[in-house]
């Protein structure tokens, strides 16, 4: 069992197993530390990622290393166009005795690798729905419950689109983060061929296991937000969401649609995070700022004009800060 002697005493503790998880990181990955963090600060808020960028990036290398340096278990799943629900959730089989007996499929893991989501029918997309916010599987009218701290960390690669399927809305809300990965650096990518391309034998300390990041998770809805900062995260939402009364308004002019109120509840969350990661036992509005961009990005949709005009979600959402 998890116990400190105070909660200043777990905030502390806290921080230091960050510093330790982004040094055992660190020893695969070369740079990429902003998407690291905010990876933990997901798992960290009980929340799923959806890691965004063209291919090579060690995305899902990226989301293997850190499920390698937690103490949880790992399953991933190659999305395909013949991907069925079945293959994601498990199915009933007939046992030795002529009954029926349901087989388990990989979700029932702490993390779920969710590869290239895109790649597969919005049909099997829609079997991780339930997983993800239920945090359990209906399977021929029984309820399995899923392993906690449960995770869902998909990867999508923005520029091909051939035989690709969109992420509906519904479920795109469920992750919490969409984390953009971009290219390296020259020093970053000096050092990834010089390493990938040397003998290497890297033996990862397990960081962090279920009992820690379930205390943990506690500890994050624990933190207090002064009534300013929970109301300019709210604000800022609610800015988001087209008013045909004020046409003068930036997603008025430049956004389809608007984030909801679970947009709200992640951006506050996320702050609470951020803020106690660096140093801080509360969270003020330059951490909501800090967690604004990954949490809306993939909630609001742009406008004709907005693509007539070359303007992109990102920079809607920077003008709005």
């Amino acid at each position: 069992m998890v116990h400190y002697a105070s909660d200043v005493e777990a905030v502390k503790a806290l921080q230091q197993k960050y510093d330790e998880l982004r040094k055992a990181v660190g020893q695969v990955i070369v740079g990429q530390m902003d998407v690291v963090e905010k990876l933990v600060i997901s798992i960290l808020c009980n929340g799923h990622s959806l890691l965004v960028g063209v291919p090579g990036l060690a995305k899902t290398l990226l989301v293997k290393t850190v499920a390698d340096a937690l103490d949880l278990s790992f399953k991933r799943i190659q999305f395909t166009p013949d991907l069925m629900p079945g293959d994601i959730t498990g199915a009933e089989i007939l046992d030795e005795n002529r009954k029926f007996k349901f087989m388990k499929g990989p979700v029932f893991a702490n993390i779920v690798l969710a590869d290239e989501i895109n790649r597969t029918p919005p049909k099997t997309q829609a079997a991780l729905l339930e997983a993800m916010q239920e945090r359990n599987i209906t399977a021929a009218g029984e309820e399995y419950k899923l392993p906690a701290p449960f995770f869902v960390l998909a990867t999508q690669n923005p520029i091909e689109q051939e035989g690709t399927y969109p992420l509906p809305e519904a479920q795109l809300d469920r992750f919490m983060f969409q984390i953009i990965v971009s290219y390296p650096a020259f020093a970053e990518e000096v050092q990834i061929v010089r390493q990938t391309t040397s003998p290497q034998q890297i033996d990862l300390p397990k960081v962090l296991h279920a009992e820690e990041i379930l205390y943990f998770q506690q500890l994050v809805r624990k933190v207090p937000v002064p009534d300013n900062v929970l109301e300019y995260a709210v604000h800022l939402v609610q800015q988001t969401r087209p008013d045909k009364k004020n046409k003068d308004s930036l997603a008025t002019q430049y956004l389809a649609w608007g984030a909801g109120p679970r947009a709200s509840q992640n951006l506050i969350l996320a702050a609470k995070c951020y803020a106690l990661l660096h140093g801080k036992f509360s969270p003020d509005i330059e951490d909501v700022k800090a967690m604004a961009l990954p949490v809306l990005l993939h909630r609001v949709v742009g406008s004709y004009k907005a693509e007539a005009e070359g303007i992109a979600i990102s920079e809607v959402i920077g003008r709005m800060l």
